[in-house]
C-alpha cells in the first residue's frame, strides 16, 4: 500500500463546525464539530474516493495534479456596514 498525501482545507462555518474540502477529488467535501473531527471525516472520505476508484479501474489522482488555486486580496466600496 503506498502512502499518498492529499491538502485538505478547512473552513470554519458561522453555525460553528468546520468544512473539510480536498481539492484532489471533485466534490469530496465532509465536515466536523472539530479540526480534528473535520480531518478525520476528511481522512475516511479520501480513503473511500480511492476504494471507489481502484474497484472501477480507474486511476488515483495525486495532490500535484489539482491545479492550484491562488488566492488574492481585493478591496471594494460599499455603502453597507459589515457586522
Amino acid at each position: 500500500m503506498e502512502n499518498r498525501a492529499y491538502r485538505v482545507i478547512l473552513r470554519k462555518e458561522p453555525e460553528g463546525v468546520y468544512t473539510a474540502i480536498v481539492p484532489a477529488f471533485t466534490h469530496c467535501i465532509t465536515w466536523g464539530e472539530t479540526v480534528e473531527e473535520a480531518i478525520g471525516m476528511a481522512k475516511e472520505a479520501i480513503e473511500g474516493c480511492i476504494e471507489v476508484l481502484e474497484e472501477n479501474g480507474l486511476s488515483i489522482p495525486s495532490d500535484d495534479t489539482h491545479t492550484l488555486e491562488q488566492f488574492v486580496s481585493v478591496s471594494v466600496s460599499s455603502p453597507l456596514e459589515v457586522a
